[in-house]
C-alpha cells in the first residue's frame, strides 16, 4: 500500500480539526446543562465544589474554542495550497481524492461560518 499523498495528508487534518471543534461545542453544552442542573438547587454537601469545577471546566473549553478556530484555518489554507499544487502538476481534478478534499473545504468553511 502505497503512502498517503500530501493532497490525503491535509484533507485528513482538516476533517479531524473540524469534528474536533464540533466535539468541543458539544462538549460545551453539556457543561452548560450540568451547570444549570447544579444551579436548580442540591442537596449534595459537594455541590458548591461540583459547580466550581463545572464553570471551571466550562471557560477552559471556550478557552479552547478559539485556538482549535485558528488551527481549522491554518489547514484549511494547506488544503487549498495542496488543491492548486495538485492542479498545476496536471493531476486530474476528478479524482476520488480531489472531490474529498473539495467537500472537507466546503464542510470547514461551513462550520467557521456557523460557529463565528
Amino acid at each position: 500500500m502505497p503512502p498517503p499523498s500530501k493532497l490525503a495528508i491535509a484533507t485528513s487534518s482538516v476533517q479531524r480539526l473540524v469534528k474536533e471543534e464540533a466535539s468541543y461545542h458539544k462538549e460545551l453544552v453539556q457543561q452548560e446543562a450540568r451547570i444549570a442542573k447544579l444551579e436548580k438547587g442540591s442537596d449534595d454537601e459537594n455541590a458548591e465544589y461540583q459547580m466550581k469545577q463545572e464553570r471551571k471546566a466550562l471557560e477552559e473549553t471556550r478557552a479552547v474554542i478559539p485556538t482549535v478556530k485558528e488551527r481549522i484555518q491554518a489547514a484549511l489554507t494547506a488544503l487549498e495550497q495542496q488543491l492548486e499544487i495538485n492542479k498545476a502538476e496536471g493531476a486530474p481534478a476528478d479524482t476520488e481524492q480531489v472531490a474529498k478534499a473539495k467537500e472537507v473545504v466546503a464542510a470547514a468553511y461551513t462550520a467557521i461560518r456557523e460557529v463565528s
